[in-house]
């Protein structure tokens, strides 16, 4: 079911794809017999979105006003990516069946190593655009060519552990867990600057 491959091979086209015709806002709901396939491509969905939101706030002489709206779309994003990491996560678990209790606990989940491949896609995305950019200079061409292929290689070094992982857990001798994030920021029960009605000054 998890092929690392056929993950990378995924946000590599969407992330063209997009950037060619960029999608209409909002993101659709997922069907409740969606994939893995379908969650990952949300997920890449919402990291792409939460990339160019976080691009906005960078602009010189943003508005107060664009900032905050910025802001306030980069919580609901950063929400929903964490959500969908945990709902692949719950996929592969239920597909992996009963785990070794006794196998060594993984650290990280397939769920965040697919999170990790999914902004490295628009790593190399955007600085492979750096390459070729006409107003930039020879030697920012040849830095952000050595820069590609470093994360290329690391990304190369991320899929084959990701695929080893799922191999080690199917076999028995590797296993690993839901890891929740319990966001507090987006949670009015949990953020005092929420619930206490706090404002700048």
């Amino acid at each position: 079911m998890l092929n690392a491959l056929e993950i990378t091979r995924l946000h590599d086209e969407a992330t063209l794809r997009w950037h060619q015709a960029p999608p209409a806002q909002p993101m659709p709901s997922l069907a409740p017999d969606a994939s893995l396939i379908d969650l990952a491509l949300a997920h890449h969905r919402a990291n792409f979105d939460l990339w160019h939101e976080e691009d906005k706030a960078r602009e010189p002489d943003v508005s107060d006003a664009c900032i905050t709206r910025v802001k306030h779309a980069i919580d609901a994003l950063n929400q929903r990516r964490n959500d969908l990491v945990e709902a692949m996560d719950r996929m592969l678990l239920t597909d992996a069946g009963a785990q070794n209790p006794n196998a060594p606990l993984h650290s990280e989940s397939p769920g965040l190593i697919i999170d990790r491949l999914s902004i490295l896609a628009l790593k190399i995305y955007h600085t492979a655009e750096e390459t070729m950019r006409p107003t930039a200079s020879d030697a920012h061409h040849q830095k952000n060519l050595a820069r590609l292929a470093l994360l290329q290689e690391q990304r190369s070094d991320l899929a084959s552990c990701l695929d080893r992982l799922w191999q080690e857990v199917l076999a028995g001798c590797r296993r690993f867990k839901l890891y929740r994030q319990l966001k507090m920021y987006n949670d009015p029960e949990l953020n005092p600057a929420v619930y206490s009605h706090k404002t700048c000054r």
